[in-house]
């Protein structure tokens, strides 16, 4: 009997390229679990968002359709994020303990122990997951493993310059002789002081990601808030002005000059103004991450709360206008 895997639905390079990110990620999951996931939902959504539309609102519209099509695809974009930040964050957290873990390397190996055993006994504790790479780097090594192989498969788990430079460099140390322990000493050195400089350049860069997260969280859901509030009162004053005026107002000169009522209503500007506000706080808080830390893809932890800040603001901003103008919307 064949048995089912959702790995046959999609080609051969997808399902290489989900499980590289599989092991990139440290996700323990399975391609075929993670596929059927992410197909499985992709449908679910698909179906579920009319159907929820017509049974609880009795909306029965091509609109709900193609906004199923469209959270489907936002949930894939989801999927493949978490991915992404995972990686990210791996990688982080391996190039901020490497020159820690490579100056242990060699002060073992000044003792007279040899590399494998050096690389072993250097793991500790506070090291997470990388140790446990270090686990399978030895057990790989035991079973027959060659040394150039087994940290190729350990460099091939994070996607770390640095680490894939560190280890060409160990196995041609290896290769063609040299003094590694100093060699060790020396890449934990510059490590340093790269992590030393970046974090100068984002403490210079500070005043920026204050002016960028202003600007995105704060004044552009305010100024928006403010509009909502403008575009309700004019409205509300060109319902009364048409109302006493059913013809429209008189033209007086000019005959293209001619006042007429807003084209906008205040509900298709509510709406406009949330998607532009998550999209403004969203990609503001990639561009902050991109200036403090180099790599947008950390910026994904703020997202959610760049965006919530901002409608917060946005509604709060256009509430108390709301409060303020009521006399005129009312008049």
């Amino acid at each position: 009997m064949v048995r089912f895997t959702f790995e046959r639905l999609v080609s051969r390079g997808v399902v290489s390229f989900t499980s590289s990110q599989l092991d990139l990620a440290g996700v323990s999951t399975s391609v075929n679990r993670y596929l059927g996931i992410s197909i499985i939902g992709f449908f679910a959504i698909i179906i579920a968002v009319p159907v929820i539309g017509f049974v609880a609102f009795g909306i029965a519209q091509y609109s709900l359709a193609i906004l199923g099509l469209i959270a489907a695809a936002v949930y894939e974009v989801v999927m493949y994020l978490f991915l992404e930040f995972r990686i990210e964050r791996r990688k982080s957290f391996v190039e901020s303990i490497l020159p820690d873990y490579l100056q242990l390397v060699a002060a073992n190996m000044r003792s007279g122990i040899s590399l494998d055993r050096a690389l072993l006994l250097a793991k500790r504790p506070e090291f997470g997951y990388f140790s446990q790479d270090i686990d399978l780097l030895n057990k790989q090594l035991y079973s027959g493993e060659t040394m150039q192989n087994a940290l190729n498969n350990l460099s091939r788990r994070y996607r770390s310059v640095q680490l894939r430079h560190t280890i060409r460099m160990i196995l041609e140390a290896v290769r063609y002789g040299g003094a590694l322990a100093d060699l060790l000493n020396q890449i934990a050195k510059d490590m340093r002081a790269r992590q030393i400089v970046q974090k100068e350049i984002a403490g210079q860069l500070f005043m920026y990601t204050i002016f960028i997260t202003f600007a995105a969280v704060v004044a552009a859901p305010a100024l928006y808030g403010l509009t909502l509030q403008m575009i309700t009162i004019t409205d509300k004053v060109w319902a009364g002005i048409l109302a006493q005026n059913p013809g429209g107002l008189p033209t007086v000169g000019i005959s293209f000059l001619k006042p007429s009522a807003p084209q906008v209503s205040p509900s298709a500007y509510y709406y406009f103004a949330i998607a532009a506000i998550t999209m403004i706080t969203g990609f503001g808080s990639l561009i902050v991450s991109t200036i403090t830390s180099g790599s947008p893809v950390r910026g994904l932890k703020y997202l959610p709360v760049f965006i919530i800040a901002g409608i917060v603001i946005f509604l709060v901003v256009a509430a108390v206008m709301g409060n303020v103008f009521s006399s005129i919307g009312a008049a």
